[in-house]
């Protein structure tokens, strides 16, 4: 039995050569979908890219089978936790400002 070079073996699994960004179900990119753009400026000084919490939602809906969260609430939180990490605003605040207020009650009438 021939073996495989480290490349060839890395290669040879590989499913998800070739795809389009939209294509792709991960909550970074649903996320992107939903803003409608290719791709996040990635610097909080310049950004510009704003997601309202029903898109929020709508992100977390669709991911259901993917996020961990057993409530639509937690699941909210996670997509929320993404965009952190990719420099988009949640109803005008940075992603952190938005959990924290969220904590507090300040998205409520999104989950009753």
């Amino acid at each position: 039995m021939a073996s495989l070079s480290n490349r060839e073996s890395r290669s040879a699994g590989s499913t998800t050569r070739g795809f389009n960004m939209s294509a792709r179900n991960e909550t970074p990119h649903k996320v992107i979908q939903e803003l409608g753009k290719k791709k996040c400026n990635g610097s909080w000084e310049e950004s510009t890219e704003n997601l309202t919490m029903d898109q929020v939602k709508k992100v977390a809906e669709s991911q259901k089978d993917r996020l961990t969260g057993k409530s639509l609430y937690a699941r909210c939180r996670e997509v929320m936790g993404t965009c952190v990490a990719m420099r988009v605003k949640v109803e005008g605040m940075e992603p952190k400002e938005a959990l924290n207020a969220m904590s507090e009650g300040a998205f409520n009438e999104h989950f009753s």
